[in-house]
């Protein structure tokens, strides 16, 4: 995955709180191979009721409290980047949900979103962490690691081979100071 640190794209509103995993893709569509993509079943009761409406070509999903809570359902990530989705802001997120998403490239911003609209385009600024609608400039927070790994484009496995030289380091020394804990080769 590549990394971003500026966005600048159209939004939609999805102002329910609450919305979960489940909601984001219902778990009949999971069987679906994740190399056709999951983009098209992105909320989609939600849809099909008419209580979501996401045009294609938005890039930012203004949400409600609480969003992508419910199970550790890593597809509800794959949906909303698959649909085209870059960066979601709300006032909160469900833990797990939000862990993955840093890990797929997607933006979970915790912010207040009264004063932003569908209108006008937003740019969102990873570096600085800002978003900006016309003269409204607001700040979000945002974990350091996961802004790191947006920036860059990295995932778990991508921060943790960045520092293997430190764990050889660490390792190699742990092993002289306490050579018991090393299996005897031979």
């Amino acid at each position: 995955m590549s990394g971003w640190q500026t966005h600048n794209g159209r939004a939609a509103r999805l102002m329910l709180d609450n919305v979960d995993t489940d909601q984001l893709i219902p778990a009949r569509f999971m069987s679906t191979p994740r190399s056709a993509g999951y983009g098209d079943f992105l909320l989609h009761d939600l849809r099909a009721s008419g209580t979501a409406v996401i045009d294609p070509g938005v890039s930012v999903l203004i949400a409600g409290r609480n969003f992508g809570c419910g199970s550790s359902r890593e597809a509800a990530v794959y949906a909303l980047v698959d649909f085209g989705i870059r960066a979601v802001l709300a006032p909160g997120f469900g833990d797990i949900f939000a862990a993955n998403a840093a890990n797929n490239g997607l933006l979970c911003a915790v912010t207040d979103t009264a004063a932003l609209t569908t209108d006008t385009t937003i740019h969102i600024d990873l570096a600085a962490l800002t978003i900006r609608q016309g003269a409204h400039t607001s700040g979000f927070d945002l974990d350091p690691v996961w802004q790191r790994k947006l920036i860059n484009g990295w995932d778990d496995i991508d921060l943790t081979t960045r520092a293997a030289g430190t764990i050889s380091d660490f390792s190699a020394a742990y092993a002289v100071r306490h050579p018991w804990t090393v299996p005897r080769q031979g």
